[in-house]
């Protein structure tokens, strides 16, 4: 079966002109200081185009309350570590010790999030010897969850995150409110 003239696709030359001075395919035109010259066509689509970073509607973790933080540090430490039981038992468990079954990657995950939370704890103004227990929980469940299956089971039992939250929550109720 053969092709026929018909069938075959030429482009219109007349659409491919370039509009003012741009060549199109090629990139931005510049002059001989150096400088690009701006496209006129261009302009009127991105002019309303802006990305402000300080809005609350921007950054959904910028302008949050004290509470609303200390209520978001408290939800992902039980999701991390006491989110699930163990079927006929009262062992609790979070997707800290699930994600810590991936051997070395997990644990550094895990290890991250933890990290995280002692970040939140700092920017709540935690003193340098709460942020310090909270590291040395961190460091130590991170460390002992590299060990193949002890680690595991550590990281069940030992529950960082949790320690981590209710460290920073006694020191912030004696705290005077401002």
């Amino acid at each position: 079966m053969a092709m026929t003239n018909d069938d075959i696709f030429v482009p219109n030359r007349a659409a491919e002109r370039p509009s003012q001075g741009r060549a199109k395919g090629r990139g931005p035109v510049i002059d001989q200081e150096g400088r690009e010259i701006p496209d006129p066509g261009l302009r009127g689509q991105f002019e309303g185009f802006r990305i402000d970073f300080g809005n609350s509607s921007a950054n959904p973790f910028g302008n949050l309350t004290r509470e609303q933080r200390l209520a978001r540090l408290e939800a992902l430490s039980k999701l991390l570590d006491v989110a699930f039981i163990v079927p006929g038992t009262k062992i609790r468990y979070g997707i800290d010790g699930l994600i810590g079954l991936i051997p070395v990657v997990g644990d550094i995950i895990t290890t991250a999030i933890s990290l995280w939370v002692v970040r939140e704890a700092r920017a709540l103004g935690a003193p340098w010897h709460i942020t310090t227990r909270m590291l040395a929980n961190v460091a130590l469940d991170g460390v002992v969850g590299l060990v193949p299956v002890a680690g595991d089971a550590f990281d069940v039992m030992f529950r960082a995150n949790v320690r981590n939250v209710r460290m920073l929550k006694r020191w912030l109720d004696k705290q005077p409110r401002s």
